[in-house]
């Protein structure tokens, strides 16, 4: 095969894992707003927004343009990490290995040992190179009510990582070529000989769940919401391992390197509004009550098991707000463990939005991760700053959020409308 084999690879892991899994993942969905604001909701999700972020908020007060009808469709997000530039390094690799074998080696030995040279830098420089991709899709619908609020949601994201491994007999055999015989030169064969590998893992997981809540005014004229989030969620996990050189696209099918499994499981969420005007807002949800773990295939004998954990997370938030500012701050209470190439994760954020009268909202918001990943082998996930905006126009609602860190790119978009 020629160039570009691990391109097509990767290319086609990503969307086997996309397509079986209805583009999910174990990271909890935002919305285009909370994504423009940090990742913060827990405290001031719409309504819309709310049976994803906590299911308290939709009994929560909202404005008056947003407290009878909330609709997200869809909402999607994507994030990227690759200072490395792995994807490019493997076609550069692809090409130096298909340059070699069509080479006419007893003319020009020369060029062949350059190209072994050239090849062997290459992979050395490959070895344990990762990238990461982020993506999610979600759609959801709110009805807030005085009495009991009802909502449904079905989100996804996708976590997946593309690494590079360099086998030290390739170091040995491809230092041998750069001196060789043209007879050795002659005879060497790099889709046969090399053993260096391309390694993709991904984690995903897909919910679908009906959303309930309801208030309560205290004597003090303060207001208590609390709702519950029924879902049935799916696990899915994806290892493949290859060498640089044995993989056929033909060949390849995706159900032999991926596990699933399904259950339902449970969120439960909570707001308190105080305050003179009850422009204090304070959240708490815990997500996935019941725990799932799903263990990774092994396409190779000598690859590593992984082991997906959805346990449960619980965050925190409190907001200031009025007509024209929301300003808030949201830690997460428990560490999300990292799977594979990926990072622990535990976000303490900050986020604010700037109303203008309904049909223009500017946001920003910042992020920093507090989990210790001395002991882990993923891409950093540190500080992340994120902006984004959003427009009301003629019933219809338009929000894009954009990710920035020294690690990660990203960008969101949603549709949808409230009233």
């Amino acid at each position: 095969m020629k160039a570009n084999r691990l391109s097509k690879l990767s290319l086609a892991i990503g969307l086997s894992v996309a397509t079986t899994s209805a583009l999910a993942s174990p990271q909890a969905f935002m919305s285009a707003r909370s994504f423009a604001m940090g990742g913060t909701g827990v405290a001031v999700a719409h309504p819309s927004a709310a049976p994803s972020a906590n299911p308290a908020m939709m009994a929560a007060e909202q404005h008056d343009w947003a407290d009878d009808f909330g609709l997200m469709l869809p909402s999607v997000n994507a994030r990227a990490a690759d200072e490395e530039e792995v994807v490019d390094q493997v076609d550069d690799i692809q090409d130096v290995i298909d340059q070699f074998n069509e080479l006419d080696r007893n003319s020009n030995p020369e060029e062949a040992r350059r190209l072994a040279g050239d090849l062997r830098e290459r992979l050395n420089k490959f070895d344990r190179d990762t990238m990461r991709a982020n993506a999610g899709l979600g759609l959801a619908f709110a009805i807030p009510t005085n009495s009991v609020s009802v909502g449904f949601m079905t989100n996804a994201s996708l976590t997946a990582t593309v690494r590079g491994e360099f086998d030290e007999d390739d170091n040995d055999f491809l230092a041998t070529l750069e001196t060789a015989s043209v007879n050795d030169l002659v005879n060497a064969d790099l889709d046969r000989d090399l053993e260096s590998r391309g390694r993709i893992l991904a984690s995903a997981a897909a919910e679908a769940g009906i959303s309930i809540a309801s208030s309560f005014e205290m004597q003090s004229g303060h207001v208590f919401q609390i709702g519950v989030t029924p879902k049935y969620v799916e696990l899915r996990t994806f290892q493949y391992t290859e060498t640089v050189s044995d993989f056929e696209d033909d060949e390849f099918d995706a159900d032999d390197y991926q596990t699933d499994k399904s259950g339902f499981n449970l969120d439960i969420g909570a707001a308190y509004a105080f305050g003179a005007d009850n422009q204090w807002n304070a959240g708490v949800v815990v997500k996935n009550l019941i725990p799932m773990e799903l263990d990774s295939a092994q396409s190779h004998p000598t690859e590593e098991k992984y082991t997906l954990e959805l346990n449960p997370m619980v965050t925190a938030g409190i907001a200031h707000k009025s007509d024209y500012h929301v300003v808030t701050a949201e830690l997460d209470l428990t560490k999300k463990e990292a799977f594979g190439y990926e990072d622990d994760t535990q976000w303490l954020a900050l986020g604010a939005e700037f109303d203008a009268w309904r049909y223009a909202q500017l946001r920003a918001g910042v992020r920093h991760n507090l989990a210790s990943n001395d002991d882990n082998d993923g891409i950093e996930e540190d500080t992340q700053f994120t902006a984004g905006l959003g427009l009301n126009i003629i019933g219809v609602r338009v929000d894009i959020g954009a990710l920035y860190s020294s690690a990660d790119v990203g960008a969101a978009l949603e549709l949808g409308t409230s009233f």
